[in-house]
């Protein structure tokens, strides 16, 4: 008699956890995902309004591109072919309040001669960023799947930039901002929050860009992890929504299941935290199995940003706007006692029809913050104050909107605002933290591990693991995870198996 197959649980329904999920189905594994809010997704959502939908996630979609090793990969979890993409020839706009523009295109021929003739006077340092991004469009992905000479033959492109890529994660992008004069230019790298991110990521994101790798998928996020929750449940996962969980059983420094805040205890062989990495390490698991790397890390790491988000349901085509545009502000706009910014970025969906009415438009505003206890402690202590903090934002941002599109006020007839409060009530992420880690001069890009010292059959996956963050990490982490996995229980990693297993209602009980 064959043994019973090794029942997993993973603990979140974000891109990670899910992704987790059909892979370990498609090994054969019974899998149960926990996700402690009402829907899947974490992180990667979106809401409605009235007749509108504020997207909260996706600017593009890494591995848009059938040719791209990602988009091989993201086919393994969901059908990706199915989603329609929208490429912006003008990516990005960047606008000073006396009207001054610089268009960001997404061809880089056509950049190139905007940004040289806006800022002549910064040709030396032009030449030299846009050298860099068409380096990295020659620069792929390596491959996770196929054989070990596979992977290597498409990781040697790597090699060959790794000069450029370690000059480039060792800066962030406000510092290499300052090489040039021209005010525009440099705001386009970003200022505060914004811009302590390694400069690496914006030059990848032009070339993927460029590339035609990375498309604003039509429906937004959740027209991506709706998918990928569909898939799962078709191939017989299990997936629990309203399931918190409060503590990861251990026995013999072994994962043998969790315990939910309801004081139900589900066993299992193994257990993957698709959680935040601070609640999973210090308070699911108590900090018991910490480490001296681990607990450095966790001191002197920097996570994103927690974030506002103003939303404004605008009764107006603003097609003619370019669909991203940051202004930079003569005065400060103060979003909290702790933190002003002296730029913002208006997102106008007029590019998705499944967001508005025709003849309108869904417009964000994201404003970061780290001043997220008092953001927290005004929505538990204080909600009158709290419901006027966040109109005070909410019109400063629409009178900054006004000023720039006159007469703009008007039309707006859905005003919404989210806060830090309400990112760690729907996600509990530690910090509000808008993604996990940021890539910085001190992380580098190198993957955090998924394991903890001591503990066996239990894997931490998701944006904690790998800086950076953005739906791939989901992706690659739980791919990597599911593989180690299966390697250490015998098991063939099956990431095309499509066929349902004969326990294909096999998770666990509900």
């Amino acid at each position: 008699m064959n043994p019973a197959p090794r029942k997993v649980v993973i603990i979140g329904a974000g891109m990670a956890g899910m992704c987790a999920a059909i892979y370990a189905r498609k090994c054969g594994y019974p899998v149960t995902v926990l996700e402690q809010h009402e829907r899947p997704g974490g992180l990667a959502t979106s809401w409605q309004r009235g007749a509108y939908t504020f997207e909260a996630c996706l600017h593009w979609l890494l591995g848009s591109n059938q040719h791209d090793p990602m988009h091989a990969l993201w086919r393994e979890v969901f059908d990706i072919d199915r989603l329609h993409f929208v490429y912006p020839e003008e990516w990005i706009r960047v606008e000073s309040e006396d009207s001054e523009r610089l268009s960001i295109y997404s061809d880089l021929e056509r950049l190139e001669a905007e940004l040289l003739r806006h800022a002549p006077q910064d040709e030396v340092q032009i030449r030299q960023f846009l050298h860099a991004v068409r380096s990295l469009c020659h620069c792929p992905l390596p491959a996770l799947g196929g054989t070990w000479q596979h992977r290597f033959a498409t990781g040697l492109p790597l090699l060959r930039h790794a000069p450029l890529l370690k000059r480039l994660s060792h800066i962030t992008s406000e510092a290499y901002g300052k090489r040039f004069s021209d005010p525009l230019l440099r705001g386009f790298f970003g200022d505060g929050e914004n811009a302590q991110l390694a400069v690496l990521a914006l030059v990848f994101a032009l070339a993927w860009n460029a590339n035609g790798n990375a498309g604003y998928p039509v429906g937004g996020s959740q027209a991506v992890t709706g998918s990928i929750a569909q898939n799962l449940q078709e191939i017989g996962g299990v997936l629990r929504t309203g399931a918190s969980v409060r503590q990861i059983l251990v026995a013999d420094d072994t994962a043998v299941g969790v315990l939910l805040d309801d004081g139900e205890h589900i066993d299992a062989d193994w257990v993957i935290s698709a959680a935040d990495g601070h609640t999973t390490i210090f308070g699911l698991l108590d900090g018991r199995y910490v480490g001296p790397r681990m607990a450095h890390l966790y001191r002197t790491y920097e996570p994103f940003p927690s974030f506002l988000q103003v939303s404004l349901g605008v009764a107006r085509d603003l097609s003619q706007q370019c669909g991203f545009v940051m202004r930079l502000l003569d005065l400060p706009l103060i979003v909290d006692p702790q933190t002003t910014v002296r730029q913002i970025a208006f997102r106008l969906f007029h590019y998705d029809p499944t967001l508005a009415p025709v003849g309108k438009t869904a417009v964000t505003c994201t404003l970061p913050t780290r001043n997220v206890e008092y953001w927290s402690w005004l929505s538990e202590h204080d909600p009158q104050a709290y419901e006027a903090e966040k109109r005070r934002v909410a019109d400063s941002v629409i009178a900054l909107f006004d000023a720039w599109i006159p007469g703009v006020r008007d039309a707006i007839e859905v005003v919404d605002v989210s806060t830090p409060a309400t990112v760690i009530r729907c996600t509990r992420n530690w910090r509000g933290s808008m993604e996990g880690w940021l890539i910085t001069p001190q992380t580098g890009v190198r993957p955090l591990p998924p394991t903890l010292p001591g503990l066996r059959r239990f894997l931490m996956i998701g944006q904690w693991v790998m800086p950076g963050g953005g739906l791939p990490s989901g992706l690659i982490t739980a791919r990597r995870a599911v593989r180690r996995m299966c390697r250490q229980d015998g098991i063939a990693f099956a990431p095309d198996e499509h066929e349902k297993t004969t326990n294909a209602a096999g998770g666990l009980p509900p």
